[in-house]
């Protein structure tokens, strides 16, 4: 039931927009009412593969290529953030191959989309547990940082071997040292201070939510920034999601009413 009324939400926001071109889409959106930081999170390219008849590394291939189309259009939009998530602590329990696959992947992306992103202005964030990453993705993810730390365009989070709960274990630990060594006082802890020991420090939740795939969880993603984020449901798969379905979430998201728990003024 959960599944179907947010579906149905977004559903009859975007049923009306579906034939329509980039163009129109485009002409639609409220450049002024777009939202300050999107979340997505890139789900499907196994299925998609193997629905193909392809390896599952066929499909990750091809989400790639739908990252690259997302951060353009991003840049395009002058959209302020962009947090996407590549790869979950819990993506470990997957075999061997395919975690290496992954892995070889986010190296051969930064590699080689790295003068493009830095000709864009684009701010590259790796974000997670980068110490337990093989050594190529760490100096992929080192690089990238280095190259990319002046740029001041849009400011793009990749999520790599990150997990919500582990981000906020790691905030507990530094705030819990912090009051060991008496540098803070327990009264003085508020949502301010735990928002400062996460990943995210800095920046502001983000405002939509895109979860292709069809499924309905926010995966252990971003759990404390998620508060109040829209979500926007597809069952259309990452490889397969392009500038049209991008636009389609963006113009849905203009029509929300976001209350925060409260109430709307007249």
């Amino acid at each position: 039931m959960f599944k179907r009324l947010l579906g149905d939400r977004s559903k009859n926001a975007v049923s009306e927009k579906k034939n329509l071109s980039e163009e129109e889409l485009l002409k639609q959106l409220d450049m002024g009412k777009l939202p300050v930081h999107v979340a997505i999170i890139m789900d499907g390219n196994g299925r998609w593969a193997t629905r193909r008849g392809a390896p599952r590394s066929f499909g990750h291939r091809a989400g790639v290529n739908a990252l690259h189309e997302i951060v353009k259009l991003s840049v395009e939009l002058k959209l302020k953030y962009l947090t996407v998530y590549a790869f979950s602590t819990e993506n470990w329990k997957r075999p061997r191959e395919e975690v290496n696959i992954l892995m070889s992947l986010l190296v051969e992306y930064l590699n080689k989309e790295i003068d493009e992103l830095c000709a864009n202005n684009v701010r590259i964030h790796p974000m997670g547990i980068l110490s337990e990453l093989p050594e190529k993705a760490r100096e992929a993810a080192d690089m990238a940082i280095r190259r990319s730390n002046n740029n001041t365009g849009l400011f793009f989070n990749v999520a790599i071997n990150y997990g919500g709960r582990a981000e906020l274990l790691r905030a507990v630990q530094e705030i819990g040292q912090k009051i060991m060594y008496g540098t803070l006082k327990v009264e003085d802890i508020n949502e301010q201070v735990i928002a400062a020991h996460l990943y995210t420090v800095g920046q502001p939740d983000p405002d939509l939510l895109i979860r292709p795939a069809g499924d309905c969880r926010v995966s252990n993603f971003l759990l404390w920034q998620l508060a109040y984020t829209e979500l926007w449901l597809t069952d259309t798969m990452w490889p397969d999601f392009g500038r049209k379905e991008f636009l389609q979430a963006l113009l849905d998201f203009q029509l929300r009413e976001r209350r925060f728990g409260g109430l709307l003024h007249n």
